[in-house]
């Protein structure tokens, strides 16, 4: 069968047509791009602070496996916020000012990250150092570590005396997180 053609009859989009569903898709666009960053940075910071727990624990245990005392450090740096597990005193690894750690004095790195200024999120602590006891894994001394977004929302890692670890972020800012 075939078609048969009307007088005035149009197929297709006329170019009105196309420029008003664009015109709809960019508001559309415009008004899901500010939530999609912001989804994007509460991502890098829950995965920041998910990975910083798991390095908490890698010292934890660590320690109890070794059968030698493992220190957490924080170290500010020009590239960022540098994180060391390490072996030794507090000030036997260090990080230079790219990043990457460099330990001396007999110290053995474990695990050293980088968290880049570029990247969002920075890592603070109030202590210099933790150490886990090697006989019970229990931390000396106890602190909070700090990760911030350039949006001000924290997560706090708080490590108690026995060495675990509690989370929570101030005032609830952060969903899947207790408040502080």
């Amino acid at each position: 069968m075939q078609r048969k053609s009307f007088p005035g009859f149009q197929r297709g989009l006329s170019l009105i047509e196309v420029c008003i569903t664009l015109g709809i898709v960019a508001v559309l666009a415009g008004t899901a791009a500010p939530s999609f960053v912001e989804t994007f940075q509460k991502r890098t910071l829950d995965g920041s602070a998910s990975e910083l727990v798991t390095d908490l624990f890698l010292a934890r245990s660590e320690a109890t496996s070794r059968r030698d005392g493992v220190r957490f450090s924080i170290h500010a740096v020009a590239a960022g916020s540098c994180l060391v597990v390490h072996t030794g005193a507090t000030a036997d690894c260090a990080c230079a000012s790219d990043g990457v750690a460099q330990c001396t004095a007999g110290a053995s790195l474990i695990k050293a990250s980088l968290y880049p200024a570029s990247k969002g999120v920075s890592v603070a602590a109030n202590v210099a150092s933790i150490r886990f006891d090697p006989t019970h894994g229990m931390a000396t001394p106890a602190g909070t570590v700090r990760i911030a977004a350039k949006d001000g929302s924290e997560v706090h890692h708080v490590v108690n005396i026995m060495g675990r670890v509690r989370s929570c972020s101030p005032g609830g800012a952060v969903k899947g997180y207790k408040a502080c």
